[in-house]
């Protein structure tokens, strides 16, 4: 009776490495998705400035009297 309980755990024993390294692999995966979508945010925030800008250039070129083609033009680097 002894011999199959201990026959019982050492069954045991190898699905139990198998689900803590599964575990692991889960947590660290998370982890990485969640630096992936940091990162992405922190991305767009400096879209949105450049966006910013680029929109303040345009009004201003706007005032000068040019049209909105010039304009953009002009803020994108043109002549």
């Amino acid at each position: 009776m002894t011999e199959e309980i201990n026959k019982e755990k050492k069954k045991c024993g190898n699905k139990g490495k198998a689900m803590f390294a599964y575990g692991i692999i889960q947590l660290t995966s998370n982890v990485v998705s969640a630096v992936a979508l940091a990162a992405i945010a922190f991305s767009l925030c400096t879209v949105k400035k450049e966006a910013t800008v680029f929109n303040d250039c345009v009004e201003e070129v706007r005032a000068l009297g040019k049209s909105s083609s010039s304009a953009v033009r002009f803020c994108n680097g043109g002549k």
